[in-house]
Parts: C-alpha cells; structure tokens; sequence
C-alpha cells in the first residue's frame, strides 16, 4: 500500500510540474516557413499598383495564403481581407510561387484603405504581410 502511495504522488508531483507533459508525445502537425525569394528588384506592375513576388515554402506543409496587408513608410494601409484568386494561392513544401500583391484600383472592391491612397513608387519600401489559412502571420519588406 505505501508503494501506491509513493507512485501517486510521484504522478501527482509530475503532473502538476509539467514535466509529464514533456515526456507525452506530441503529433507533429507540420510547419509553416514563408521566405521571399531575391526580391531585387521584385517585380512591379507599370502603374505602380501591384507586384509580383516569389514565394518559398520551407516548411512542412502546404501554405494557402488568405489575406494581405500592404503598409507604406507613413502608415497608410491596404488591406484584402478576403483574397479568392482564381487559383488559390497554395504553396507546397520547397517551391517557389509567383505571388500577386495588389493595390490602389486593381485590388478593386475586395480591398479596404485606412490613411491616404498610395501607389508603390520608385524608391520607397513597403511592408507586406501575407496571412495563411492556419492564420501565421509572414511580413516581407520590398523596394520599388
């Protein structure tokens, strides 16, 4: 009976620990690892209002990216909350994928402005933010 004693409270004090929840195996469920490609320069479109950058997965997993942020150096933002392109942006493990960030009037209704309309000008930089379906968060920064 001391024997059962002694090993319940071993449990107890391990549990309460954590250290029984390390020794537990945990199911992997993979890793998602967005890296932009040499960005120099990225590909821009002629008006100023999209660009196209390339994508690696270093992950795991597939990535489907959901959503996007573009932020100038004085705060303005545009965001795309619901981005459906016709092909889904899905990225598969240790490929690369042209990805097309737009903004201003060729983002049209599906993209919301907060501050002052911008187009990607020559010389400035941007931050952009891709969000996938797992909701991760990958910022990238880009020179025009």
């Amino acid at each position: 009976m001391v024997v059962i004693v002694v090993v319940a409270a071993v449990m107890v004090y391990a549990w309460s620990t954590g250290l029984l929840g390390t020794l537990l195996v945990h199911p992997t469920t993979g890793q998602e690892n967005l890296a932009l490609e040499a960005c120099t320069p990225c590909t821009f479109g002629s008006n100023g209002q999209n660009v196209t950058m390339n994508i690696r997965e270093l992950g795991t997993v597939n990535v489907t990216l959901t959503s996007y942020f573009v932020k100038d150096s004085s705060g303005n933002q545009y965001s795309r909350i619901s981005w459906n392109p016709a092909n889904p942006y899905v990225i598969a493990p240790n490929q690369v994928k042209g990805i097309v960030v737009s903004i201003n009037t060729n983002c049209g209704s599906s993209c919301s402005l907060t501050g002052n309309a911008f187009t990607f000008t020559s010389g400035y930089s941007y931050t952009i933010t891709m969000v996938t379906s797992r909701n991760t968060q990958f910022s990238f920064s880009v020179t025009r």
